[in-house]
């Protein structure tokens, strides 16, 4: 797992997101999956959003 300082919810995403890209690769390898990639992706990318939001949230908490 990639080192990112944060809470345990970053954390968390981090790892989710990392099991998702290792499903996308191994899909990668099996015909017909292009579907199910693309919904991956989807929620990679929803997953990404979320941590974006929890890193400001988490900013403006250190910031004050």
């Amino acid at each position: 797992m990639s080192y990112e300082a944060g809470s345990k919810e970053c954390r968390h995403l981090i790892e989710a997101k990392e099991s998702l890209v290792s499903a996308m690769e191994s899909l990668s390898n099996i015909n017909s999956t292009d579907v199910l990639q693309m919904q991956i992706k989807e929620i990679y990318n929803k997953l990404e959003q979320m941590h974006d939001n929890r890193k400001r949230i988490e900013s403006a908490t250190n910031y004050l």
